[in-house]
């Protein structure tokens, strides 16, 4: 599955999205979630521990400044590759 957030972590129900990640699970940051791409967050620290795959928006970063600030954990895509995930993903969920 994937899962799209493009809220902060702070401004949405970051813990219901973390009880529906499961292992094998994308999840694609974009817009303001972005924010949790930030290794000195909790939200990145307890995405980091959900088994999922961690990709970001490069377009957004950029937008936020915050390129050289995310974790090499997550990988910087384009909108290529975000076309790429929702043609893996059939079955998808917006935060």
């Amino acid at each position: 599955m994937l899962h799209t957030l493009r809220h902060s972590p702070f401004q949405c129900d970051f813990s219901a999205l973390l009880r529906m990640l499961m292992p094998g699970d994308d999840l694609l940051m974009l817009q303001d979630g972005v924010i949790a791409a930030l290794p000195s967050t909790m939200a990145f620290q307890a995405l980091q521990t959900s088994g999922v795959t961690l990709f970001a928006l490069r377009v957004d970063l950029e937008a936020r400044g915050l390129v050289a600030q995310i974790s090499n954990k997550v990988s910087v895509v384009d909108y290529n590759k975000f076309v790429a995930l929702t043609v893996k993903n059939p079955h998808q969920m917006a935060w």
